[in-house]
């Protein structure tokens, strides 16, 4: 008997290399599965001693997403306090995908499933995600282990196989700490940010930002910035003075450094200036001692580590890097790239990672050499239970490789380094005296460069001094006073923030990257020169408003408390729910003292920011008042009555104007034009856009509702959108005359109408019997009509007419035809809905046939 084993992955590209890895009778054979992004790869194999046919399939990141119920998503309508006691709720993290409907189909037959997810705390929470939907599916097999889990931290064919033959079970408890870290960050980031987000967009108009954003890790990120530039602010320098000496020998002149170092006082330096100066023109060699030191050997790498030295030395952000390092471990170039290990465990076979570099054409010489030489005991570090540090996988070039070759480079120059010989040197001081004074003069020789033969970053270069001798005179060139000033710390750089993340325990090794990289996209800090980060008026406003009214709010140590608990959990010596209750309970008492004290950090704003009277510019008139409303035109795009006291969120791509002083029929509201860089334009009212008439839900994802009565007028709806994956509908811009064109209500599609042959244009009530699409009425120009005998009238559909087809271009002048037959009613009347599976092709099917074939006839002949 053949049992069938379903095997899951964590992306596409791993689901076929590991299919490639463990097939060991030919190759396997590929499929499409229900999702349209993750194939199935099957091939016949050996399972616990039972022939087997595997299936190897895979998600993509996470199956499912955290969320409120919809009735908890409009901002306007739910307080922000209500959400801490919110349920939540798992969506599919991308719908479009199919997901779950593709395991619960290929799950049906099989009898285990085998998980391959990446293997970390997030790794182990998509296991539960995945077995959710295949577990149900299941054969029976008598009360045996059905659900086993993969161990592996690199793609290598040896290392999947290792794990292939050591399978254990996913670790519940791990899943479940990043289920309460979710719902934590969820009802913490969304309370706070949405209430400070309403509270000071509705009130200042230059913040620059679409979302006033809190998040618990986001901003104790954001609060060592500014606790930076604080003490940058704050730094008063002072003067401070040094004797600076030179003496000369063997025709080279040596700077030499003052015992004292530095003084503060410019009457002392110079007492001591006189008394060198009054003594005898030479000084004396009282000392000269040589020492043998070293320059230790780097440990292996981790995350943070990694992250640090690509910003300092790859000028990569971390989110850039660890994007890279990231699809370098998914092509089999770098082992798994989250992990907080930098120690090699005993097992790890570094000969055999060294020897996969041998034939390199750049360091292969020196791999070889080290073999033969003997690799150095890799320096100690910390073992955290959960991935090897990042090693190479296998030789690669740089055309090989792409743009991660700077990495991997890097990464590969690391490695070997960290098995290498320190590097020594012969450290020769020199001490001098004069008037009862010291100085001295420092030389270096390197005896065995060591690990800085292949780590670029840590070459030595030899300082070489004239040989000197006990007792001799030397003679003393000049003795001046240097005057300094001392200077502020500098910005934090990237590598910094790193640092002080991974001290304070803010953010996992997997996260740290995300936290700063939102920091720069919300506008709170910008990156300057050398990677480092300085903050923005927003992001100094917000630290220091929330110190004012509840300092934990933006302090390290609260979050590194949250992440403690969530490690309690995944070590299972806490309550998930425990653990979620207790922080819940914590922040909601936080929130409401922030909200009964919001004023304070107000007072620091209003010293800040422009007011929205000041920002804002009169455009069209409220439907309330009859006052006029004000657009601010820096990001958040809006518009706001002075006098009802009411802010209107608007489009936030495209110019604003007025639109011919009309009102809406339904407020009263003057309305706007809308028009942005891709060509569209449209009308718009201020309070249906904000607060639409027929339900957010409705709205969403629309330019404009066709229920609309401004639109009913002003976009008329002709045909159903041809773009792919696109439920939206083209309507007849009535502005565009004399190039007519018609757009979608949902996408960027639009369409490019008779060139500049027709006088006018209308959409009729009528409907295409064939197509269901509305009929245009259109009048040409007399001297340049299409139509034959000069006529100039004609009332046809876009789709179906041969000569309407013909002067009609979709995008980058591709002629038009309505795409995906088939689809049994996209457009809207007689024609919806004909098409039914089994029975022929609908009327829509033909329609959209014959306009194919129209525009493909009048491709010929324009040839």
């Amino acid at each position: 008997m053949v049992i069938s084993v379903l095997m899951v992955a964590e992306k596409p590209s791993i689901a076929q290399t590991l299919a490639e890895a463990l097939c060991t009778r030919g190759k396997p054979t590929s499929r499409k599965g229900v999702s349209p992004v993750c194939s199935v790869f099957e091939y016949e194999g050996d399972f616990y001693g039972q022939r087997a046919w595997f299936k190897v399939t895979s998600c993509a990141g996470h199956v499912y997403s955290i969320d409120f119920p919809p009735e908890f998503n409009v901002w306007d309508r739910v307080h922000p306090l209500t959400l801490y006691g919110a349920k939540t709720v798992k969506n599919e993290a991308n719908p479009k995908l199919r997901v779950p409907a593709h395991f619960q189909k290929e799950a049906k037959g099989c009898s285990y499933l085998v998980l391959w997810l990446d293997c970390d705390r997030e790794g182990e929470n998509i296991c539960f995600e995945v077995m959710d939907n295949v577990v149900p599916q299941l054969s029976s097999v008598g009360g045996e282990q059905q659900v086993w889990r993969a161990k592996f931290s690199s793609l290598a064919p040896v290392d999947l196989k290792k794990a292939m033959a050591n399978l254990g079970s996913p670790n519940k408890d791990e899943a479940l700490s990043v289920d309460a870290r979710q719902e934590i960050d969820l009802k913490l980031g969304c309370s706070f940010t949405r209430f400070q987000t309403k509270y000071f967009q509705g009130k200042y108009g230059d913040m620059d930002t679409n979302l006033i954003s809190y998040g618990p890790c986001q901003t104790p990120t954001l609060w060592f910035c500014v606790r930076r530039h604080d003490e940058i602010t704050a730094f008063q320098p002072e003067n401070f003075y040094t004797l600076d000496l030179v003496i000369s020998k063997q025709g080279r002149e040596l700077s030499l450094e003052w015992y004292r170092g530095q003084v503060f006082d410019m009457a002392i330096t110079t007492t001591f200036q006189q008394i060198i100066q009054a003594a005898t023109g030479s000084m004396r060699v009282a000392d000269i001692s040589q020492k043998e030191d070293r320059m230790p050997r780097p440990q292996a790498l981790n995350t943070v580590a990694m992250l640090k030295m690509a910003s300092t030395r790859l000028g990569l952000g971390p989110q850039r890097a660890m994007h890279l390092a990231e699809n370098l471990y998914l092509q089999g170039w770098l082992t798994y790239p989250r992990t907080e290990t930098n120690t090699y465990p005993a097992n790890f076979d570094l000969r055999a990672t060294v020897g996969a570099q041998t034939q390199h054409h750049v360091w292969g010489q020196y791999s070889q050499d080290l073999l033969r030489q003997g690799l150095a005991r890799a320096r100690e570090g910390t073992d955290m239970g959960d991935h090897p540090p990042i090693t190479p996988v296998r030789a690669g070039t740089q055309q090989q490789i792409g743009d991660g070759w700077s990495l991997y480079e890097m990464v590969t120059r690391h490695f070997l380094a960290s098995v290498s010989g320190d590097c020594k040197f012969l450290r020769t001081k020199v001490r001098f005296e004069v008037a009862g004074e010291e100085f001295t003069l420092s030389g270096r020789k390197v005896i065995d460069p060591g690990f800085t033969r292949i780590q670029h970053s840590g070459e030595m270069d030899d300082i070489t001094i004239p040989d000197f001798h006990v007792n001799e005179q030397v003679p003393v060139q000049n003795v001046s006073i240097g005057s300094h000033k001392t200077r502020a710390p500098p910005y934090l750089s990237e590598s910094d923030l790193l640092t002080l993340m991974e001290k304070h325990g803010i953010g996992t090794d997997a996260s740290m990257a995300t936290h700063i990289n939102n920091i720069c996209e919300r506008n709170y800090v910008t990156l300057a020169e050398g990677r480092r980060l300085i903050p923005t008026k927003l992001g100094i406003g917000l630290v220091h408003g929330f110190q004012l009214v509840d300092n934990e709010l933006v302090v390290p140590k609260v979050r590194a408390n949250i992440e403690a608990s969530c490690s309690l959990i995944a070590a299972g010596k806490a309550q998930m729910e425990a653990v979620v209750h207790h922080v819940l309970k914590i922040f909601r008492g936080k929130f409401v003292y922030f909200e009964k004290n919001v004023d304070l950090m107000d007072q620091l704003f209003q010293s800040t920011f422009t007011s929205l009277e000041a920002s804002g510019r009169p455009l069209s008139r409220c439907g309330v008042c009859n006052k006029y409303l004000y657009v601010v035109d820096r990001k958040p795009v809006r518009m706001f009555c002075k006098n009802c006291d009411r802010v209107y969120k608007m489009p936030q791509n495209g110019q604003i104007k007025l639109y011919k002083e009309l009102r809406c029929p339904l407020d009263n509201f003057e309305l706007c034009f809308v028009a942005n860089k891709q060509g569209k334009s449209y009308p718009l009212c201020p309070m249906c856009y904000d607060d639409p008439p027929f339900g957010a839900k409705n709205a969403a994802g629309k330019h404009w509702e066709l229920e609309h009565p401004v639109y009913q007028k002003y976009r008329p709806q002709v045909l159903s959108c041809i773009a792919d994956n696109c439920n939206g509908a083209l309507c007849l811009d009535v502005d565009s005359a004399p190039k007519w064109q018609i757009d979608c209500n949902v996408c960027m599609q639009n369409l490019q109408i008779f060139g500049d042959k027709a006088h006018k244009v209308k959409v009729s009530a009528d409907l295409c019997e064939e197509c269901g699409s509305h009929l245009l009425i259109v009048t040409f120009n007399k001297a340049k009509s299409p139509l034959a005998n000069g006529e100039t009238e004609r009332t046809a559909c876009l789709a179906c007419d041969t000569l309407f087809n013909s002067l009609t271009e979709a995008g980058q002048n591709k002629g038009f035809f309505r795409r995906n037959p088939g689809k049994g009613g996209k457009g809207k009347g007689k024609g919806k809905g004909k098409g039914k599976k089994g029975r022929g092709p609908s009327a829509d099917d033909l329609a959209e046939e014959r306009g194919r074939q129209m525009a493909m006839a009048g491709k010929k002949r324009g040839k």
